[in-house]
């Protein structure tokens, strides 16, 4: 309901994900709870969700229905998480606004004259609106931290290659700087549970290209000040 609101006064989600109920309910039904149990994740448009289209922000890409999960909604699953929306980004994703031909411009819940920067900008946009509480965008040069600054959210670029990539098999450009999948949220604390739900076995047994090397909790306290 939250996510409805907010999108109604930004634009922000470009889909809901169906199944969230039947998700809901095999979870109940699962013995071991996951870190993630229970928790609704917005995920950004160009990750592959099945039953739904990764669009670009592009109409050649509208009629390609995906057939399965990407590695990274498949381990949110498996960790008891419910993806539940897909969120707006701009045509192709290189850009720091949030718009394109198809789904119209994303608005900064904070300042309906700004742009929520991008290019996971619809995550910005309903995580800071209230709308979802942990998000997972993309970033090349800033597509997760421009709209984490612009929105006033928290938000972690993983080092490359410590996530599985989205499914994109339609790479229109190589990038020097390799993009990464990471979390977005309003707090620290959820990036990392985020990141130590994602760094798991069944990523690493789901795509053998990721370095098995699990989340390590005492390098990210012994980063934090006294």
């Amino acid at each position: 309901g939250e996510a409805l609101e907010v999108t109604r006064e930004v634009n922000c989600v470009t889909d809901f994900i169906h199944g969230c109920e039947d998700q809901l309910q095999k979870l109940k039904k699962q013995k071991e709870k996951g870190l993630l149990y229970g928790i609704p994740i917005s995920i950004k448009d160009h990750i592959n969700c099945k039953g739904h289209v990764s669009s670009a922000g592009m109409v050649k890409f509208l009629g390609q229905v995906k057939e399965e999960d990407s590695v990274i909604v498949q381990v949110l699953k498996s960790q008891g998480a419910i993806p539940f929306v897909k969120t707006n980004i701009p045509q192709t994703m290189i850009n720091y606004d949030c718009s394109n031909l198809i789904f119209g411009q994303t608005l900064n819940p904070l300042n309906h004259q700004k742009s929520p920067g991008g290019s996971s900008g619809g995550e910005g946009a309903l995580i800071a609106g209230g709308g979802s509480i942990l998000g997972i965008g993309s970033d090349v040069a800033g597509s997760i931290r421009l709209p984490s600054s612009f929105c006033g959210l928290c938000g972690l670029k993983p080092t490359g290659n410590r996530i599985s990539p989205p499914a994109c098999s339609d790479r229109t450009f190589v990038l020097a700087v390799t993009g990464m999948l990471g979390p977005m949220a309003r707090d620290v604390d959820s990036l990392a549970l985020c990141m130590k739900a994602l760094l798991c076995e069944e990523m690493f047994r789901l795509d053998p290209t990721v370095p098995p090397l699990p989340f390590d909790e005492e390098v990210r306290l012994r980063g934090n000040p006294m």
